[in-house]
């Protein structure tokens, strides 16, 4: 007989290991514990391996023979190896877990993402502040624009250039933005530039006060007379819309490039604007020099009374207010 066979022979196992077969589980599951428990003694009771000690002339082999045996032997192979549970040596016997001693493996809800704080939405009409203007009549609008601070212009100016003329003209003229002179006085077109436009509507039968109402699209002064920023005019030209609006003209006339490009929306040079008709929210818009660039390049003063010859035209063709 091998050494393989006495070894087994000493342990009380047969040549071909046959796992041995769990007794039938009662159909009362609630017992399960206790058949694993009786199973559990039946190993512990189980001489271990320990007791059996390798020939001493071949320590290599019985270690060599001892890797090779069943794993029921191995198990039991060292002095200090715990007995292994029922449920290793047995899979088939398991106890129950009881649903309220279930654990089920936690799953961590992902981090909820940081949204900001929704902004309050702005009011489509009543809340904002071109729908406030829009709402005013000639003294609320004329009071707002005497107060107002929404752009720096305000730090410098002397007053507001509110406008003036016949609220319910016929022809409505409109400039760029007040000059020293008009700062002061607080009505447009003053001094030498304010007399060349007198005498331009004389020309065309008209005065200032009588059936024409002036204004500007910026109602203070820029400093140093320079051009207007785009977030002056982005916050005055909600008064100028006003004023249109209340004043309800047959007829704009448009002096000066930049007045004419505020209020056309667009870039386009004031010498391809002229000598058509244009149209802001269906009222006709006739393009001409300003009065002070005039008084600079005589030259082009023919021109201008030309402008001022198709804006009667198409004052006629309007037809008269009622």
């Amino acid at each position: 007989m091998n050494r393989r066979a006495r070894f087994l022979e000493v342990l009380g196992v047969s040549e071909e290991w046959v796992p041995r077969h769990a007794p039938a589980l009662p159909q009362d599951r609630t017992a399960e514990p206790d058949v694993a428990a009786d199973l559990a003694a039946d190993v512990a009771a189980e001489p271990v391996a320990a007791a059996v000690a390798a020939p001493p002339e071949a320590p290599a082999a019985a270690a060599g023979d001892a890797a090779m045996a069943p794993p029921s032997v191995r198990d039991r192979a060292g002095p200090e190896a715990a007995p292994r549970p029922p449920a290793e040596i047995h899979p088939e016997i398991r106890p129950e877990i009881r649903p309220e001693a279930r654990t089920e493996p936690r799953t961590e809800a992902p981090p909820a993402l940081a949204l900001a704080p929704a902004q309050p939405a702005m009011p489509a009409s009543a809340g904002s502040r071109e729908a406030v203007i829009a709402g005013l009549d000639w003294a609320g609008l004329e009071a707002r624009v005497s107060g107002c601070t929404d752009c720096g212009l305000c730090d410098r100016r002397t007053q507001t250039v509110f406008g003036v003329g016949d609220r319910q003209a016929e022809w409505m003229l409109v400039g760029e933005a007040p000059g020293e002179n008009e700062d002061k006085q607080g009505e447009p077109f003053v001094g030498v530039a304010g007399k060349l436009l007198d005498n331009m509507l004389a020309a065309v039968g008209l005065a200032r006060g009588r059936n024409v109402f002036i204004a500007n699209v910026l109602k203070c002064r820029p400093p140093g007379n320079r051009n207007p920023e785009p977030d002056e005019v982005a916050q005055c030209e909600p008064y100028l819309r006003r004023q249109i609006a209340l004043v309800q003209p047959r007829l704009i006339v448009v002096l000066g490039r930049f007045a004419a490009q505020s209020l056309l929306r667009t870039t386009t040079p004031i010498g391809k604007l002229r000598g058509s008709v244009h149209s802001y929210e269906g009222i006709p818009v006739v393009v001409t020099y300003h009065p002070a660039y005039l008084l600079r390049t005589l030259s082009d003063k023919a021109r201008a009374w030309e402008d001022l010859c198709l804006a009667r035209e198409v004052h006629a063709r309007a037809g008269a207010k009622a």
